[in-house]
């Protein structure tokens, strides 16, 4: 039982990867702390995967898990990040680099996203994602018209950043 389950998160995770690195993009300012975030993102995907009920596809899940992970981490204004230590577990995850370097129009969206609140944040990176308004709502614990409200005025708030 245990090994399907191991064997089935690493499946899902290794496919859904790039949004735990997407948001780790949006959410950090350097390598180093992308790469804490990564791992407490990994790590809390992999503690509350055996409560994944099927409900919503895995990437929905996830992108809920690692935005929960994600803002509540930076919220805090003593950043202690909590390691488990993962010599006795018997798989390894294969992190693949983000490589950006060619993204010069996407670093100064970057940038400006940074200057966002965290709700504003998530929106905008689900909506970035091409996600429907209705696996916004989901994912954001929020209603859709209450998405569609705080979708353009995040939008409105980034075009006056981009275009002062």
């Amino acid at each position: 039982m245990q090994k399907d389950l191991e064997k089935n998160f690493l499946a899902d995770f290794e496919k859904n990867q790039n949004i735990a690195h997407k948001i780790c993009r949006i959410y950090t300012t350097n390598q180093s702390a992308h790469n804490d975030l990564f791992q407490e993102i990994t790590i809390q995907v992999w503690k509350n995967y055996p409560k994944f009920r099927g409900d919503s596809k895995f990437s929905t899940w996830m992108y809920r898990v690692a935005l929960n992970t994600a803002i509540s981490l930076y919220r805090k204004s003593t950043r202690t990040v909590k390691t488990q230590d993962f010599s006795d577990v018997a798989y390894k995850i294969k992190a693949t680099d983000y490589d950006d370097t060619e993204e010069v129009q996407l670093k100064a969206l970057y940038k400006a996203i940074h200057q966002l609140n965290d709700i504003d944040k998530a929106l905008i990176f689900l909506y970035l994602e091409d996600k429907p308004y209705k696996e916004i709502s989901e994912t954001l614990g929020i209603s859709s018209v209450n998405a569609r409200v705080k979708m353009n005025r995040a939008k409105e708030k980034l075009k006056n950043i981009l275009n002062p």
